[in-house]
């Protein structure tokens, strides 16, 4: 049977039409007509979760309108659950699965992250795009290593330390300011950080393992504190307020690194990133031919980016790139013929 969540209706009682009949009157001494009446809004029904295997092991319940998580406690067996795209608001319901080893609760209406303590083989984590303002309720996930909280509300990075399992962090599109609180995270291969309001790159020690470092659209103005982090092969800080290429010297192994959207004039300090693949410096302010001809002792280099430069406006700009750094095979969006 389906649940209903109440919906507030409006004062207006929409099975009562009114009678205009309030004692007011226009100045010739006829009735005002009748406001409009103003209809209930519709109640949202939701559906009822009925458990038809009790071996199953996998269960998609994306997209069902389900309001609650119920009646899941037969499924001893299952190690993963679906739940996008619904209008749960709480996370509940879930004590008996032991074995789960992938929750997702993507795109729900979830306020708190609690009632998770007895999942202690959660390895995959999905609250993103909900409506979470703090990060806690993860004590108990110690064999975690993947954790999703983009899209929330979140202001602070917290509580999450102790998860020394724990491979990618994804916390883009939240509200923070201050990138801390990451220590003892050495297994963390993955970090996703963008579209936040940090101002500084600090507090990364720690993460020695990482691979993929995501800081695109934030307020950061300078490359720095990188030391530690000798195994990136991906960097991404484009839509940011750089004016400098600087600081990465201990960054060999890279082979994407995204600077576009910034304010770099010069290209200058990749020379040594002998595995460099793609660059991307579009939408900078870099007019000299001379930052390209820097470009020519990385010689992996495929694919690069610098449409909306001043030096993009040169006629032969496809032919220059081409003759002076021939290994491209990729200028801005086309591929090199």
């Amino acid at each position: 049977m389906a649940d209903n969540i109440d919906t507030p209706v409006a004062n207006n009682d929409a099975n009562a039409v009114p009678n205009g009949n309030d004692g007011s009157e226009n100045n010739s001494g006829d009735k005002s007509p009748p406001p409009p009446v103003t209809p209930p809004p519709p109640e949202v029904e939701t559906q009822e979760i009925i458990v038809i295997n009790e071996n199953t092991e996998e269960l998609d319940l994306n997209h069902g309108k389900i309001g609650k998580i119920e009646n899941l406690e037969p499924l001893k067996h299952l190690e993963r659950l679906y739940l996008r795209w619904n209008l749960i608001k709480k996370i509940e319901g879930l004590d008996t699965l032991n074995a789960l080893v992938e929750l997702e609760l993507y795109d729900n209406q979830i306020t708190v992250i609690e009632n998770l303590d007895n999942l202690v083989n959660l390895e995959i984590l999905d609250l993103s795009f909900n409506r979470i303002h703090e990060i806690f309720g993860l004590d108990k996930l110690l064999n975690l290593k993947k954790l999703f909280l983009s899209s929330n509300k979140i202001t602070e990075i917290k509580n999450v330390n102790h998860l020394t399992k724990l491979e990618l962090l994804e916390l883009g599109d939240n509200r923070i300011r201050e990138i801390k609180n990451l220590d003892g995270l050495r297994t963390l291969k993955q970090l996703y950080l963008g579209k936040n309001k940090i101002n500084k790159i600090q507090n990364l020690e720690d993460l020695s393992n990482l691979e993929i470092l995501v800081l695109q659209s934030n307020r950061i103005v300078k490359i720095e504190n990188l030391e530690n982090l000798t195994k990136l092969d991906q960097l991404y800080i484009s839509e940011n307020g750089i004016t400098t290429i600087e600081n990465l010297d201990y960054q060999v192994k890279l082979e994407t690194l995204d600077l576009s959207t910034n304010k770099i004039t010069v290209i200058d300090n990749v020379r040594h990133m002998v595995d460099l693949e793609e660059l991307w410096l579009n939408d900078n302010q870099v007019s000299e031919w001379s930052s390209i001809e820097y470009l020519q002792e990385n010689k992996k280099l495929a694919t690069i980016y610098l449409e909306r430069n001043p030096l993009a406006s040169d006629p032969a700009y496809r032919r220059k790139l081409k003759l002076i750094l021939p290994s491209l095979q990729q200028i801005d969006a086309t591929l090199c013929k």
